[in-house]
C-alpha cells in the first residue's frame, strides 16, 4: 500500500492525476446533470433512445480516429525532439483518419434511414439526427487529433481547461436543447456536444500551429502504421465491439419486453460508467506505468496481489454503499418514474466488482504487448455478454440483462486467471515475463 501511495506522489499526482480527476469529476457531474434532464423531461423511454444513440456514437467515433489516439499520443512524446520522426507520425494518423472519417461520414449520411432503423426501430424517425452526426464527426476527429498532439508534448494544463470548458459548454447546449425540443433535443445535443469542443481546441492548439507544415501527405509512413496498428486495433475491438452489443442488447429487451425496461437497463448502465469512469482511469495512472516497469513473474504477482489488498476492499466498500443507497441515488440521479431500476442494483454491482478484478491484471496485455491475447478475449466478452444476457432475458426479464453482465465478467476472469495463472500462482516466480 505504501509503495502505491509513493508512486502516486512522487510520479502521478505531480504529473497527470490532477488532470485526469478534474476532467473525470467535470464529466461525472456533466453527466448526473444531463440523467436528471433527460428523466425529468423525456422519461424511460428517451433514456432507451438515447442509450442506443450514446453507444452507436462511441464506436463510430473510435472508428474515425482509428484507435490511434493513444498510440499517436505515445509515439509523439517519443519523436518530440526527431522533426522526421515526428513529421511522420503526425501525417499518418492525420491522413488515414481523415480519409476513414470522410468515408464513414458518406455512409453515415446516404445511409441514415438504415441506421435509423437499427438504433430507434421504423417506430422513429431520427434520421435527420444521424445525419447531424455524419456532418460533426470531422470536428470531432479533427479535435482528438489535435489533443492527442498536445497530450503527447505534455500540455497538461491546457488540456485540463479545455476539458473542463467543453464538458460545461456541453452540458448548457444539452440542457437547453432538452428543455425546448425534449427528446429530439436530447439526440441533437448527443451528437452534436463532442464536437462543440473543437472551437475551443483551436484556441489551445494555436501554441502548436508550427507543426501543421509537418503534417505532408509525402510524409504518410507504413513503418509507422505498423508501430500504430496493434494500438489502434485493441483500442478498436474494445471500443467498437462492446458499444454494438450494447445496442443489440437494448434492442432485444425493447422487442422481447418493451422499451420502457431498455431504459431500466440503460440507467442502471448510467450509474455504472459513472463510479467505474472514475475508478478505473485513476488506477491506469498508477497500473500502467508501473506494469510497463516490471520484468518478472515474482514482481507482477506481488503488485497484482498489493492492489488486491489495498485497492480492491475499498472499491468493495464503495459499492456496497451504493446498493444499500440505491433508493436515494435512483430519486437524486432520475426520478420517481424509475424505481424499477433499484431491482438491478445487485447484479450489476457484482458484475462491475468481478470487472475490476480482471483489469487490474488485464492491464499486463497492453503493458507488454500482447495484443493477440487482447483482440480474443475482448471478442470472447462480446459474445458471452450477448448470448447470455440474451438467454437470461427470456428467463429472468430485464433482470437477466445484468446477471448476464456478471456472468460474463465472471468467465472473462477466469479466463484471464487461466492465462497469467503461471505468473500469478506458478512457483516460478523469478522467471522473465518475456
Amino acid at each position: 500500500m505504501k509503495k502505491l501511495f509513493d508512486y502516486i506522489n512522487t510520479n502521478v499526482l505531480v504529473k497527470v492525476a490532477h488532470l485526469n480527476s478534474a476532467t473525470i469529476i467535470t464529466k461525472i457531474l456533466a453527466g448526473l446533470f444531463t440523467s436528471k434532464a433527460i428523466a425529468v423531461f423525456i422519461g424511460v423511454e428517451g433514456m432507451a433512445l438515447i442509450g442506443n444513440l450514446r453507444n452507436f456514437l462511441s464506436a463510430i467515433q473510435s472508428l474515425a480516429i482509428l484507435g490511434f489516439y493513444n498510440g499517436v499520443v505515445k509515439s509523439i512524446a517519443e519523436f518530440k525532439q526527431d522533426a522526421v520522426k515526428l513529421s511522420k507520425v503526425l501525417s499518418t494518423s492525420f491522413y488515414l483518419g481523415f480519409t476513414v472519417t470522410i468515408l464513414l461520414c458518406f455512409l453515415c449520411y446516404y445511409n441514415a434511414e438504415t441506421v435509423n432503423n437499427f438504433l430507434f426501430s421504423d417506430n422513429y424517425n431520427y434520421a435527420y439526427v444521424i445525419k447531424i452526426l455524419a456532418l460533426a464527426l470531422p470536428f470531432y476527429s479533427l479535435n482528438m487529433f489535435s489533443f492527442s498532439i498536445m497530450n503527447g508534448f505534455a500540455k497538461y494544463k491546457i488540456l485540463l481547461i479545455i476539458n473542463i470548458i467543453g464538458q460545461v459548454l456541453g452540458l448548457l447546449v444539452t440542457l437547453l436543447l432538452i428543455y425546448q425540443n425534449n427528446i429530439d433535443g436530447a439526440l441533437v445535443s448527443a451528437v452534436i456536444a463532442p464536437s462543440l469542443i473543437f472551437l475551443i481546441t483551436v484556441v489551445g492548439f494555436i501554441n502548436q500551429r508550427s507543426l501543421v507544415s509537418s503534417v505532408k501527405i509525402s510524409n504518410v509512413s507504413i513503418d509507422i502504421l505498423k508501430k500504430l496498428g496493434p494500438f489502434a486495433l485493441m483500442a478498436l475491438v474494445s471500443a467498437v465491439a462492446l458499444p454494438l452489443i450494447s445496442i443489440m442488447i437494448r434492442n432485444y429487451i425493447s422487442d422481447s419486453i418493451g422499451i420502457k425496461e431498455a431504459g431500466y437497463w440503460e440507467a442502471i448502465n448510467r450509474i455504472s460508467d459513472y463510479y467505474l469512469m472514475f475508478v478505473t482511469s485513476l488506477m491506469s495512472l498508477y497500473i500502467l506505468p508501473r506494469f510497463n516497469e516490471i520484468d518478472n513473474k515474482k514482481e507482477f504477482r506481488n503488485e497484482v496481489f498489493s492492489l488486491y489488498k489495498s485497492v480492491i476492499p475499498i472499491f468493495g466498500i464503495g459499492l456496497i454503499l451504493i446498493y444499500l443507497l440505491r433508493p436515494f441515488i435512483v430519486q437524486i440521479v432520475f426520478s420517481k418514474d424509475f424505481e424499477p431500476v433499484e431491482d438491478l442494483f445487485l447484479w450489476q454491482l457484482l458484475g462491475d466488482f468481478v470487472k475490476v478484478l480482471s483489469i487490474v491484471i488485464a492491464y499486463q496485455f497492453i503493458a507488454k504487448k500482447m495484443f493477440t491475447h487482447f483482440i480474443i478475449i475482448e471478442v470472447f466478452l462480446a459474445i458471452v455478454l450477448y448470448l447470455s444476457s440474451v438467454y437470461l432475458i427470456d428467463s429472468f426479464g430485464v433482470k437477466g440483462a445484468v446477471i448476464g453482465h456478471f456472468v460474463s465478467y465472471l468467465m472473462h476472469y477466469g479466463v484471464i486467471l487461466l492465462i497469467f495463472g503461471s505468473s500469478l500462482f506458478g512457483l516460478d516466480s523469478d522467471k522473465s515475463l518475456d
